[in-house]
């Protein structure tokens, strides 16, 4: 027992004690609040407040859709390096791995002969020009010449392009080719090991990289709860990676349609993850609250005494005016308790170390 309880019981076995003392005819002594005992209760109003609608769901952690990047293969090759691994954080433009591709090589190379042909064709339209002006030639066969040279650059620019599309300088003439992240975030995706193959059939991709400094949770909402959930209502997310700790969030999404097979509605809340605890596929408790239900008598829940299945309430008038009030409860949430009847708005209720007060109102 700690020093302030034994106080309260030494105070009101005092007070218990002077009882008759000064009247021959002993009356029951009024139970007052010391200054000492002032010291160690609280004293809350009861008010009008907004019920707290809750509704308590379960769901998985996610990743924000909008920051996840599926990186896939330029064409196919053999991997020559990988330079990260599993759950690395990256930064834009890192590189993750180098890949030695017969198909980059032979459009370097093709882009080598494309060039030599744009230069040859170029010399005979200088050519053909110069013997046009000079009557030798015909307009056709210059005509012809200039056509060509169009042709070989277009071409040479179509292989261009084509290089610029497959990583441009992330290429290189000896048929190599770079991975790089194309945003910053951590590899929560890794398909590729140094030495293996990429084939030219293959659609499946080598990375995927993720921000997670904003989560998403995905819960399902039975069809009697979807009239409790909106978009903007406050959610307060738990783990059992971290049970101690409540991640706050808002609904940002909720579903139009039904499951045909579940019957569920799928909402999304946006959370943000600051220091990157919460991780994609863990499992989450997630507690819905809004306050655009009905009004009610509100006092702290620590304040109600329960006992024998009655709810009461120490009422406080005045130091030496205490009462125990019997009352019904309409819910407990949040912290606090909403009264059905028996107390009204104004009225004052003890809210911490009321139990011994409780027991001596109770048994005088």
């Amino acid at each position: 027992m700690n020093y302030r309880s034994l106080l309260i019981i030494i105070t009101i076995a005092f007070l218990f004690g002077c009882k008759g003392v000064q009247q021959s005819n002993p009356q029951p002594a009024a139970i007052c609040i010391t200054d000492s005992m002032a010291n160690i209760i609280a004293i809350d109003t009861a008010r009008l407040i907004s019920v707290d609608d809750e509704l308590k769901l379960s769901g998985e952690i996610n990743f924000d859709d909008r920051k996840v990047s599926k990186i896939y293969p330029f064409s196919s090759g053999q991997i020559l390096q990988v330079n990260v691994s599993l759950g690395d954080k990256v930064n834009k433009g890192q590189k993750l791995a180098v890949i030695k591709s017969a198909d980059v090589s032979g459009n370097y190379s093709d882009l080598s002969t494309a060039g030599n042909d744009v230069a040859i064709a170029k010399k005979q339209m200088e050519n053909e020009a110069s013997l046009f002006s000079n009557g030798i030639a015909s307009e056709k066969d210059y005509l012809e010449a200039k056509e060509n040279y169009q042709k070989a650059v277009t071409a040479a620019e179509k292989l261009k392009n084509q290089i610029r599309i497959n990583g441009g300088g992330r290429t290189s003439a000896n048929g190599t080719y770079i991975i790089t992240a194309p945003i910053s975030g951590y590899v929560v995706e890794k398909k590729i090991n140094p030495g293996g193959f990429i084939r030219s059939d293959a659609n499946d991709n080598l990375f995927t990289i993720g921000d997670i400094s904003d989560v998403w949770v995905w819960a399902n909402v039975y069809e009697t709860d979807i009239s409790k959930v909106k978009r903007g209502y406050a959610a307060r997310v738990t783990t059992l990676a971290y049970p101690d700790s409540v991640f706050t969030g808002v609904i940002d999404e909720v579903s139009n349609v039904l499951d045909p097979v579940t019957k569920v509605m799928k909402i999304r809340v946006r959370l943000p993850n600051t220091n990157q605890s919460l991780k994609p596929e863990m499992f989450a408790n997630i507690l819905i609250t809004n306050k655009e239900g009905k009004r009610a008598i509100g006092v702290p829940a620590k304040a109600i005494i329960s006992e024998n299945g009655k709810d009461y309430v120490i009422l406080y008038k005045s130091k030496c005016d205490l009462g125990v009030k019997e009352i019904e409860l309409l819910k407990k949430s949040g912290g606090m308790a909403y009264i059905k009847s028996g107390l009204k708005a104004g009225e004052q209720v003890i809210s911490q170390n009321q139990v011994l007060l409780f027991k001596a109102l109770t048994e005088k």
